[in-house]
């Protein structure tokens, strides 16, 4: 199976949440206060309070080796659940599917007269397109966990102006993203954003935005630059509210994977959003 050049724009996505996050970097999490540093057997008011809210802290650090199973599993999850949004909610998006599959649903009608046939057509089309979407998706996983997923450290730990970045929450890796530069264009590619669905609502999608603008920043990159599917509309404010604008949509786009074959494009179209953050003139 042919899998695509790391180079090129992928598909990146990003789970919105609505709350302020508390952004930490690599140093920030081995910062051990005197406060919650007090050892006697009666911690104070204050003291529990420092507690919890340690507890509670979400911090952001760079890609550790270890992390490597975790990170797969939040991404593979994440990646997962673009079946059914493929399959059904985004078929809210495709005015001109729902009409040929209102057509094909009449002409069943006309050809066979078959009421029951008819009423069981509707439900034959989104069962294609569950398989569709399901065929899809599985092939473009298997070609991320094959070529930058793989190997994090060789596509975003070592060259000059890339990282990987992990979210960290009572001790538990619990989301991802990445940022790799682009020299052609002096820009930075925000990709593979994904947070564990279990500790969504909690501002960690915006604190690993954020980082990855700090890191843009830094390393003087003109623009960042991400390019998305997402069905969700959530997801595309959380960019609006990092300060990305939508710069073009691409309404047939092309996983890598896809065989472009006449049923998966009849029961699999995806909508491709770019999204880009001007830091500074070019």
């Amino acid at each position: 199976m042919h899998c695509s050049s790391p180079k090129m724009v992928c598909e990146t996505k990003i789970v919105a949440d609505e709350h302020e996050a508390i952004a930490g970097t690599k140093k920030d999490s081995i910062i051990v206060s005197s406060a919650q540093m007090w050892t006697s057997s009666s911690p104070s008011p204050s003291a529990l309070e420092s507690k919890v809210e340690k507890r509670d802290q979400v911090f952001i650090r760079e890609f550790e080796r270890s992390d490597h199973k975790e990170v797969r599993r939040i991404f593979t999850e994440g990646i997962m659940e673009r079946i059914p949004n493929s399959a059904f909610r985004g078929l809210k998006q495709q005015i001109r599917t729902q009409f040929i599959y209102a057509f094909l649903t009449v002409m069943c009608y006309v050809m066979t007269k078959s009421l029951t046939l008819t009423f069981c057509t509707p439900f034959i089309l989104m069962g294609a397109r569950y398989y569709y979407s399901r065929k899809v998706v599985l092939n473009y996983l298997d070609c991320a966990l094959h070529t930058d997923m793989a190997d994090i450290e060789s596509y975003y730990m070592k060259p000059t102006g890339s990282c990987f970045w992990v979210a960290v929450l009572q001790g538990q890796v619990v989301g991802i993203v990445a940022a790799q530069g682009r020299e052609d264009d002096n820009t930075m590619e925000l990709r593979r954003m994904s947070v564990d669905s279990h500790f969504r609502g909690k501002g960690i999608a915006k604190a690993l935005g954020r980082r990855v603008l700090e890191f843009a920043m830094l390393n003087n990159y003109s623009a960042v630059v991400l390019g998305t599917t997402a069905v969700k509309m959530a997801a595309h404010k959380l960019y609006e509210s990092l300060g990305f604008r939508r710069v073009g949509d691409t309404e047939d786009y092309t996983l890598p994977g896809m065989t472009r074959s006449p049923l998966e494009r009849l029961f699999f179209q995806i909508r491709y959003s770019r999204y880009r953050l001007q830091l500074n003139e070019e």
